[in-house]
């Protein structure tokens, strides 16, 4: 068989795809739980800026999602079928 002839396609499968994109949802989900807490004074501060969602809670969603597309994008397909 020619190199011509082999088929090429994508590096990772769909299921690594799908993976990637619950992991990327995640992540935006974690951003946005580390938004707000303005003030609508400016000359009064406001403790709502650091709250344990801001603080704690969102930063560690987002690394969650970041560990989640690592393993979404090392993680082997089930049925791969072998190379000749």
């Amino acid at each position: 068989m020619s190199q011509d002839s082999q088929k090429f396609g994508f590096a990772l499968s769909k299921e690594n795809y799908i993976l990637m994109a619950i992991g990327f949802a995640v992540v935006i989900i974690g951003l946005l739980l580390l938004s707000g807490g303005e003030t609508k004074d400016p000359n009064v501060f406001s403790e709502e800026m650091f709250s344990f969602r801001r603080i704690t809670l969102a930063p560690i969603i987002i690394l969650a999602g970041f560990i989640f597309e690592i393993y979404a994008i090392m993680k082997k397909p089930k049925n791969q079928e072998p190379q000749a």
